[in-house]
């Protein structure tokens, strides 16, 4: 998947979680739900469009890792919402779905990066 469509799918994520947390109860529990997910899914975009402009393959990783830990919260909170009820969103089961490719993206990212990074300093050791 490309840079520009994983920009798009990752802002979209946070769109969809928006429009999910507008269906939260008018609560203490659907606001404190709802502020830690936007927040999360939110990171998710933000953090991987900040990745796209990474200051070296270090920064470049240090930051999808972020992406990964955000991802991974919002999908948790999303089972919360699913598990306790809190909300009858009909697209609730989609955006686990999205929210568990998102991680699975970027776990596979992070490992193939860290994968490459500690080849390439081999490389540099062995060519010394």
């Amino acid at each position: 998947m490309d840079r520009v469509t994983l920009q798009k799918r990752t802002k979209n994520f946070h769109l969809s979680i928006i429009e999910l947390c507008k269906h939260l109860p008018y609560n203490s529990i659907g606001f404190e739900v709802g502020k830690q997910l936007i927040r999360s899914a939110g990171s998710v975009g933000a953090n991987y469009r900040a990745s796209v402009r990474a200051k070296s393959q270090a920064d470049f990783i240090y930051k999808i890792e972020i992406v990964l830990e955000e991802a991974d919260e919002s999908l948790y909170w999303l089972e919360i919402i699913q598990e306790s009820n809190l909300s009858s969103f009909p697209k609730i089961t989609q955006l686990i779905q999205e929210a568990k490719e998102l991680t699975a993206i970027f776990a596979a990212t992070d490992k193939t990066l860290k994968a490459k990074n500690k080849n390439n300093k081999l490389d540099i050791r062995h060519q010394k």
